[in-house]
């Protein structure tokens, strides 16, 4: 860090990865002190504040992302990457698990910085996931030493196309609770308070998510980020539910505690079959043809515009685990290829997962999703000297 009048500049990069965009920042240019530390973030997005208009938040939880980059902390890892959510109207950084869209970033971001020996056509770097403690792997193309940019690859949610990076999530299952059904079990039914009982699906792989029918909520499965964030209802419904299934798997002790202390897990997740339904941001049509199901994915209390990486490993693998809602909702002929093709809200998000049914519990052998990412800027951003400041 270094000064700028009243103001200490630090050094970072603004990366999008996937459908995320967020600051990039070295460990060591943030203070150590997790209390002052985040302190620091917050003021770099403008949180807390709906508009996050003094800070780069932009006012949307898929750019209100941060990661911080580190040498390794284990011997068969590269770099360090801990990830950031940062809440955009209260004041609150959350650790609690990983964005896959994000995790995009890291590998480009490790070789453009010269963390890594770039090696070309294709450089592999293994990415320590620390909120996690996993392995990620990703497989960056590279072009005059530096991460490729250009490319033919297009995901749905982003402009254009991009040089393809492949990340492989493989080590992921019970990322968090330690195990890939949290519960041992496809199904449970659950006695939600003010709600009733309800079938979910609780999986751990990427990020632990809650799976649901849509039709169990009373609606199609195929609505858009503005009609499920306006309905009060659905989602006090919604969120009574994702603290239930918190406290099963032991994120909280009460389900009331979910939306203040674990906002970002779980993700909550509608299921629906095979639709046709319109791409919310262009107004093309989505044929049922074209996905194996629709999903709709939930978190930090607001449905994601596009989906989640960590989210799509987590539908992929249950998708391929007989008996979760997800598994029987997908096209049948799905069950038994590597690739689903996941509908979501601007698109279709595929991956290639593979799970094997063996034992007590399945095991997660395959789990690889396609993504872009870009270094947009690179600098400094300034903080105000007062939020150093001591509090008492």
């Amino acid at each position: 860090m270094d000064f700028y009048g009243e103001q200490k500049r630090i050094r970072c990069v603004l990366m999008r990865g996937g459908t995320s965009r967020g600051l990039f920042i070295m460990r060591n240019e943030l203070p150590a002190d997790p209390e002052l530390r985040d302190k620091v973030i917050l003021r770099m997005y403008g949180s807390p504040d709906v508009r996050q208009i003094d800070g780069v938040g932009g006012a949307d939880s898929l750019t209100s992302k941060l990661a911080i980059i580190g040498p390794p902390t284990r011997p068969d890892a590269d770099v360090d990457y801990t990830f950031a959510q940062v809440s955009i109207t209260e004041p609150f950084v959350d650790y609690a698990g990983n964005c896959g869209n994000v995790s995009a970033g890291v590998g480009p971001f490790a070789i453009d910085e010269g963390l890594v020996d770039a090696v070309e056509p294709v450089t592999t770097v293994h990415i320590h996931q620390t909120n996690t403690n996993c392995l990620i792997v990703a497989e960056v193309p590279v072009v005059n030493g530096k991460a490729a940019v250009e490319g033919d690859y297009h995901i749905d949610g982003v402009p254009g196309t991009g040089a393809r990076i492949e990340l492989d999530f493989s080590d992921t299952a019970g990322a968090v609770t330690g195990h890939i059904l949290p519960t041992g079990n496809p199904v449970d039914r659950l006695d939600v308070p003010g709600v009733g009982p309800i079938d979910v699906t609780i999986v751990d792989a990427g990020t632990p998510c809650v799976f649901v029918r849509a039709v169990d909520m009373g609606i199609k499965g195929t609505e858009t980020p503005a009609q499920i964030d306006a309905d009060r209802e659905l989602n006090d419904r919604i969120e009574r539910i994702r603290g239930t299934a918190a406290t099963r798997i032991g994120l909280v002790e009460k389900w009331q505690d979910a939306a203040r202390k674990s906002p970002y897990l779980p993700f909550f997740v509608l299921i629906s079959p095979p639709a046709d339904y319109l791409d919310f941001a262009t107004g093309r049509m989505i044929e049922a043809e074209q996905v194996d199901f629709v999903a709709r994915l939930l978190f930090m209390l607001r449905m994601h515009k596009a989906y989640a990486v960590t989210g799509t490993v987590c539908t992929g693998a249950a998708a391929k685990i007989p008996g979760t809602i997800v598994y029987e909702a997908a096209r049948p002929e799905s069950r038994k290829r590597a690739l689903t093709l996941i509908g979501h809200p601007i698109g279709v998000i595929d991956i290639e997962a593979a799970v094997e049914i063996e034992g007590d519990e399945p095991k997660l052998m395959r789990a690889s999703v396609g993504r872009t990412a870009r270094r947009i800027m690179e600098g400094y951003i300034l903080v105000p000297w007062s939020t150093f400041a001591h509090t008492p």
